[in-house]
């Protein structure tokens, strides 16, 4: 029976000529597509790849019978090269594809042809990177007939569009990106003054696991900006905080290096993590140059100026009480301990060279010299040249220790303003590193959410 009916329906059949009666019928192909497997994203050649099975069916005239006359036979499959298939083709398609090649289609009694077939797409796609790693992407698949205008060929959608929007029974769900839906769309295309054409329009909208790039992009770069933060409690008039800066800039610099073949490359944008990575770095170029400031503030030099009185104001008086430092006054006095004891120790050197004089301490010398000394030699002559000697040691060293005493009071009052300006700019820093943190991590919580 499957043989007279193969010959009954292929013996006279004419595949070159659209299979209607009356050449005014219009053959209405009803399609679908349910999206197997999304292949691979090519964001630099705008590249969508996707693994899909296809359907669709039509009505073919010249395929009837009566199933009583074939031993009841309802459905035959029939070689796909031995009758008419409509020219429907994707708009999109740039490649063929692997597709496998189904040499059958199903024919009913009822002259109904289904053509069901698995098809590789590899289709043109606007891809916007610009929220990578939560980027959801919007590609189109067209189906239309190339040559047959919608007289002649007239699209349908085969199943509802609800049936179709959130159909994952085949979807293989275990890549980089997953699907949310598919939406379908009936439009009539035309090209100027000619015929107008049928068009379905399938968009595949599919969104990208973020988990692997924020494990290995995001993490490490906050990581890298807390350590950065931390390095201030460094203190400020030692120079391991510059060469922490550096050893951190130089670690982002070879970060990025490593990161930029994962990064997504497209000629027409730049996504928005990359912008991130370029403002971390320069963060990070900012906090060396503020740490190089404090740092030249503070080292101590002999030829270094006074303190300006408006700079004492401004940042010793006003800004402590903005900042809500402490108390400037213990502050200053614990400074000034540390001053006295350093102070002992050296009059201590210093009058170790004077033993030989009888002077235990050269204040004494310089206070009581004159009484101890002039006695002692009342007896010789008044105005000795060795008396004139010592008094113009005692006065040599007298103005040293001023001279140093001075130096270590400009140093001291340096030293202070550079802790109260690097409070002050570590707090500007912190608070613009938690404003540009709040709002990347606000707007990609919103688009992961979206």
């Amino acid at each position: 029976a499957l043989r007279r009916l193969s010959h009954y329906l292929l013996a006279h059949y004419q595949k070159g000529t659209r299979p209607v009666r009356d050449w005014r019928t219009t053959t209405n192909v009803a399609i679908d597509l349910m999206v197997y497997a999304i292949l691979s994203v090519d964001e630099k050649n705008q590249v969508l790849t996707t693994y899909i099975w296809y359907r669709q069916h039509w009505t073919d005239e010249f395929l009837r019978w009566d199933p009583t006359r074939f031993d009841n036979l309802t459905q035959i499959s029939l070689p796909v090269e031995s009758i008419w298939v409509p020219d429907i083709l994707i708009n999109e398609f740039v490649d063929v594809g692997k597709s496998p090649h189904v040499p059958y289609v199903y024919v009913s009694h009822h002259g109904e042809v289904q053509n069901l077939k698995p098809i590789q797409v590899m289709t043109a796609c606007s891809l916007d990177i610009y929220n990578f790693p939560f980027d959801v992407q919007n590609c189109s698949l067209t189906f239309t007939s190339w040559l047959h205008h919608i007289r002649d060929i007239n699209l349908s959608l085969w199943r509802q569009p609800e049936l179709v929007k959130f159909d994952r029974s085949v979807f293989m769900n275990q890549g980089e990106w997953e699907l949310l839906y598919v939406l379908s769309r009936f439009q009539e295309f035309s090209v100027k003054s000619s015929d107008s054409y049928a068009e379905m329009k399938f968009y595949v909208v599919i969104r990208r696991r973020p988990l692997f790039y924020t494990v290995n992009l995001l993490l490490p770069s906050i990581f890298m900006m807390v350590m950065d933060i931390v390095g201030f409690y460094l203190p400020p008039n030692s120079g391991e905080r510059v060469s922490f800066k550096i050893t951190l800039l130089l670690g982002y610099s070879v970060f990025l290096i490593i990161v930029s073949d994962t990064l997504p490359a497209t000629a027409v944008g730049t996504p928005l993590i990359g912008t991130y990575f370029v403002v971390c770095m320069a963060l990070l170029v900012i906090s060396l140059m503020e740490t190089i400031l404090i740092v030249r503030l503070v080292h101590k030099q002999d030829l270094q100026p006074h303190v300006p009185e408006w700079v004492k104001r401004l940042l010793l008086e006003q800004a402590t009480v903005l900042l809500c430092i402490r108390d400037r006054k213990k502050f200053s006095r614990s400074r000034m301990q540390s001053s006295d004891i350093s102070r002992q120790v050296d009059n201590n050197d210093s009058t170790a060279k004077l033993n030989h004089y009888g002077c235990e301490d050269p204040r004494e010398c310089e206070t009581v010299g004159g009484a101890r000394l002039a006695p002692a030699f009342a007896g010789q002559a008044e105005g000795s040249p060795l008396m004139h000697g010592v008094l113009r040691e005692i006065t040599a060293i007298r103005q040293f220790l001023e001279k140093r005493e001075e130096f270590r009071d400009v140093a001291h009052e340096w030293l202070q303003v550079g802790y109260v300006l690097d409070v002050l700019l570590f707090r500007a820093y912190l608070a613009a590193v938690l404003a540009y943190s709040i709002t990347l991590g606000t707007l990609w919580s919103v688009w992961r959410d979206a």
